[in-house]
């Protein structure tokens, strides 16, 4: 069984899928770990994010065995991975794995921007998380403070409606829901109760 859950940045897709998938006993994929993981090592080698032809390079032999690394889940890298997404040739060089990854059993569970439409279009269930920009620039600005980091909330808000934009704008692979996915939005909605709500969703599309 394949779980794809979608969503803009800072919606809480990434809770959801983790809390989705120890539920179900799922694996979980965030893949846009992934992506910040590309971006990381070209940051780190002192290559352009503008550069496609090293970031391909780099995805196509990337070690997928450091994704907990805590620098991905910084603003840094956030910003960088939304940047070098755009580039086809990155994306299909993750994608393989992702596939792969899907194939699990019994079951997994990816959250992403393309998992529903692209990565795995015949997924089980389809969920689209969505949030007010405000609310989700409120989530990150606490997520940030809590790491020790910096930022101030006006700086992360113009940042996640950039992102929004680039995400949902670009060629490849844009941002959207699937249309078959259920959207569920997570504005007024704590961690538990999204969680629920989403839990009641994949039960209602499995039944």
């Amino acid at each position: 069984m394949i779980i794809a859950i979608d969503g803009p940045a800072a919606s809480g897709k990434g809770t959801l899928g983790k809390r989705l998938s120890e539920h179900f006993g799922f694996a979980h994929l965030d893949t846009g770990l992934l992506y910040r993981a590309v971006a990381r090592v070209m940051l780190d080698r002192g290559l352009a994010l503008t550069d496609k032809e090293g970031a391909t390079l780099v995805a196509q032999n990337l070690d997928v065995t450091h994704l907990d690394d805590p620098r991905l889940r910084g603003a840094e890298m956030g910003e960088a991975a939304s940047t070098i997404s755009v580039y086809q040739p990155v994306r299909d060089a993750l994608l393989a794995f992702q596939r792969q990854f899907g194939s699990q059993k019994p079951g997994a569970v990816l959250d992403g921007r393309d998992i529903g439409t692209v990565v795995c279009p015949h997924a089980d269930v389809k969920l689209f998380i969505t949030a007010a920009p405000e609310e989700r620039a409120r989530r990150r600005h606490l997520e940030l403070l809590k790491r020790g980091e910096d930022a101030a909330y006006e700086t992360i808000l113009d940042d996640i409606r950039r992102r929004d934009e680039r995400d949902m704008n670009r060629a490849t692979a844009p941002l959207k829901a699937a249309e078959d996915a259920l959207t569920l939005d997570t504005t007024h909605l704590d961690a538990d109760a999204a969680f629920r709500a989403a839990l009641d969703l994949v039960e209602t599309r499995r039944a």
